[in-house]
């Protein structure tokens, strides 16, 4: 259980990069509507969306799944962009970004952690089991281990998620951003059907194709 509260606030935290990210990518390239809206800020509150920040996060916390979810989307006003197709693609971008550095960053501080005190992984190995418990006796250092193994889990699996080329997930505009301009047209009329595409890609199970190697290759790196 505890386990879980931990990982949900995580994700409010991850989630509040990817979005402000998103809106100071877009007020650099020239769109003030998210900075106008108060969305470039580090204040969870301001990105919170009831079902994808709040309900679906913890329901999946609950069950021990992986936890991901959404915010309120970004607002960008393609008439402020001086080459909205070339700019989208890096106000698209930058959320997974910010997500990858972020999780990269947690990844070091575990590894040098590792190295002042080895045998506190024991700590992560403890909090995986079913009960989410944390073992007897947590140091302060165990804890932090733990909260920055949540932190390169979690980052992770938002960059990969949003990275995905389906509407209205960043890597549609990133892939829209890449492609011909006539491809690119053909691409974008996927858009209505996109929000069923993505429940139907959750629902088989490739997300999770996905998603757990890159987790395996993390635990690797992190255990060995």
């Amino acid at each position: 259980m505890v386990i879980s509260i931990v990982s949900f606030v995580i994700l409010l935290f991850c989630i509040t990069i990817h979005e402000a990210s998103h809106g100071w990518a877009a007020n650099k390239l020239g769109d003030p509507t998210a900075m106008a809206a108060g969305r470039v800020t580090l204040n969870p509150v301001a990105h919170i969306d009831l079902f994808g920040t709040i309900i679906l996060p913890l329901l999946l916390a609950l069950f021990h799944a992986p936890v991901f979810g959404w915010a309120k989307p970004v607002p960008v006003n393609p008439r402020f962009l001086k080459n909205p197709r070339r700019d989208g693609f890096w106000i698209s971008l930058a959320g997974p970004a910010a997500n990858l550095l972020a999780a990269l960053i947690s990844l070091l501080f575990i590894l040098l952690l590792k190295v002042i005190s080895p045998v506190s992984t024991i700590a992560l190995l403890d909090s995986m089991n079913p009960s989410g418990s944390l073992p007897h006796g947590l140091q302060p250092l165990q804890g932090l281990l733990i909260i920055l193994f949540e932190l390169v889990l979690i980052n992770t699996y938002l960059a990969i998620f949003n990275l995905i080329p389906i509407y209205p997930l960043d890597g549609s505009g990133v892939l829209e951003g890449l492609l011909p301009d006539r491809l690119a047209e053909q691409y974008s009329r996927l858009r209505p059907f996109g929000f069923f595409i993505v429940i139907i890609f959750i629902s088989f199970g490739f997300l999770d194709i996905i998603i757990r190697p890159v987790e395996f290759l993390i635990r690797v790196l992190i255990f060995i």
